[in-house]
């Protein structure tokens, strides 16, 4: 256990950060989830919603800081391509 006053504050920030971060990944996986499900009842306009929607919540965490830029170009891109194959 932390002595030192500032070492007791990063653990507090640190927690913080934590709960924020695992809020905003299990945000984005639900938004995947949602396109991979639209495109498994072969439901189009459901994906093609689903998808922009996803695609601006991964953007939105690559911009905080919780995914690298090239892992959310990578997620986007693995989505589009999966909406796409359905036409």
């Amino acid at each position: 256990m932390a002595n030192i006053k500032s070492a007791k504050k990063r653990i507090l920030v640190t927690e913080i950060k934590t709960a924020r971060n695992k809020s905003i990944r299990s945000e984005v996986k639900t938004s995947i989830k949602k396109v991979e499900a639209a495109v498994a009842a072969n439901d189009k306009e459901a994906a093609k919603t689903a998808l922009t929607v996803a695609i601006s919540t991964i953007e939105s965490a690559a911009s905080k800081g919780v995914y690298h830029k090239n892992n959310s170009a990578r997620k986007v891109s693995r989505l589009t391509k999966l909406v796409n194959a359905m036409a």
